[in-house]
Order: structure tokens, then C-alpha cells, then sequence
């Protein structure tokens, strides 16, 4: 009977994980890949207990699984780390570094107003365009089912209120991929000046600028990485580890997706 607190108490911590994880899987907008996180630590836990008691009856057979789920444990949390310090690396970009062309990434638009990380993008392309007055921005992102106007338009339209001058700025309305940004990007900026770049400016958010750079070098080109922060400190450290999932999606299977 005594151990019978104790043992409700041991999968509290496990269950703690879980609501933890269901509050910002379900709850909290823009922090989803953190509730997996915590759905993967409960899981964890939970493995190694059933693990212990699995050694009552079939301790060699527990003790192997125990084994291989702590080197299996182990490795992913090696690459997980590696990615992630790969990634924090390159969201430093390299914003001093002035370019000819600059392509801006879109990222969601609600109606017609920016989101978040959209706003961002928007606030780092004027503070570069401002800074660097010969370079010309192409500005990419289709429209979505669920958006009022393209990424690209509602770019052009924050960036102009503010002061841009359009003539800067070019659209590139039909992306719906990373890929497809730069692809169709690079194709706009070929069609108007005859010259496919060798080298561009990216801009998109910090935490993106890794994996865009990948692929940059798929299309050719190197990429000048221009870093938009992330507003929110909660959102940045959501996107940041998720996007170690990014990358090995993209390593993968090729990466040609929506992001």
C-alpha cells in the first residue's frame, strides 16, 4: 500500500510532459513543435518505465531494450545538437554585405495583413533596402486558399506605404515553396535583365537562412544570408528547433515542400 503514492506520483512527471505538450501543441499559436517536443520527453519517460518493469519477469530481454533505446536516445540527441549549432551559425547572415538582388521570402498573410513572421520580413527588407539604396528586392510568395492577396503583394504593399520606391521592387506572385521562391526568383530576375546571378541575397527569417542557403546552392547560386529576427522570443526558440526537422526533411527527401 505504501508504494501505491509512489508510484503516482512517478507517472505524474510523464503526465506533467504530456499537459505541457497538449498546452502548446493545442493552445498556444506558433509554438506546436515545442508541444512535440514535450510529447517526445513524456514518451521517453514513459518507455523507461515500462522498461523497469519489464525487468521483473524478462530482465536480459529488458536490459537489451534499455540498451538500445538509450544509444538510439544518445545519437538523436547528438544530431539534433550538431544541426541546431549548424543553424544558430548561419542565422547570423551577413546583412552588412550589400547586393545587387535581394530575394525576400514571403511567409503567411492573414487576409490581407502580414502574420508575425511575415511583419518581420517586411521590417528587415526596409531597413536593408534603406540601407543599400542601389539594390533591387524581388519580392516572393504566392496566395494561399486562405490569404486575401499573394505574399508577394502584401509585401509590395507595406514596403511601398513606408517610403520604397517601386521601381525596386519586383513580384514574384506564384511561389508556394521555398524552391519554388527561388526558382521562380532567380527566372524573373533573368527574363528582366538577361543575366542569371551568380550570387543573391536571402532574406527570410534567422532561423530560415540555413536551410534556404541549401537551397540556394540546388539552384546555383550562393546565397548572401540576410537575417529578419524572430518579434517573439517564444516563437523564435519554437522555430528554431523545429526547423532542425527542416533540415533533415529537406537532406532527406529533397525538400521541395511548402515553408
Amino acid at each position: 500500500m505504501k508504494k501505491a503514492p509512489l508510484l503516482i506520483l512517478k507517472w505524474l512527471f510523464p503526465a506533467f510532459f504530456m499537459m505541457l505538450g497538449l498546452f502548446f501543441y493545442a493552445a498556444v499559436h506558433g509554438h506546436s513543435f515545442l508541444g512535440l517536443i514535450f510529447f517526445g520527453i513524456a514518451g521517453v519517460i514513459c518507455c523507461y518505465y515500462l522498461l523497469a518493469m519489464l525487468k521483473k519477469n524478462h530482465l536480459t530481454v529488458a536490459k537489451v531494450l534499455q540498451t538500445l533505446l538509450s544509444i538510439l536516445l544518445c545519437l538523436g540527441i547528438a544530431i539534433f545538437t550538431i544541426t541546431e549549432v549548424i543553424i544558430l551559425r548561419a542565422s547570423a547572415g551577413s546583412p552588412d554585405t550589400k547586393c545587387q538582388y535581394v530575394v525576400v521570402l514571403g511567409a503567411k498573410v492573414n487576409g490581407t495583413s502580414p502574420s508575425l513572421s511575415l511583419n518581420d520580413r517586411i521590417r528587415a527588407a526596409y531597413t536593408y533596402l534603406s540601407e543599400n539604396p542601389d539594390t533591387i528586392a524581388i519580392l516572393s510568395g504566392g496566395q494561399g486558399a486562405d490569404e486575401g492577396i499573394s505574399e508577394a503583394q502584401c509585401m509590395f504593399e507595406q514596403l511601398t506605404a513606408r517610403g520604397i520606391d517601386p521601381e525596386r521592387l519586383w513580384l514574384e506572385d506564384k511561389a508556394t515553396s521555398t524552391w519554388e521562391n527561388l526558382n521562380f526568383s532567380l527566372a524573373l530576375i533573368e527574363e528582366k535583365t538577361g543575366v542569371r546571378p551568380s550570387t543573391i541575397g536571402l532574406l527570410s527569417s534567422e532561423y530560415h537562412l540555413f536551410r534556404a542557403s541549401l537551397f540556394a546552392a540546388d539552384c546555383g547560386v550562393d546565397a548572401i544570408g540576410i537575417p529578419a529576427a524572430t518579434s517573439w522570443f517564444s516563437i523564435r526558440v519554437n522555430y528554431f528547433l523545429r526547423e532542425v526537422a527542416g533540415v533533415w526533411h529537406y537532406l532527406i527527401l529533397g525538400g521541395q515542400y511548402h515553408d
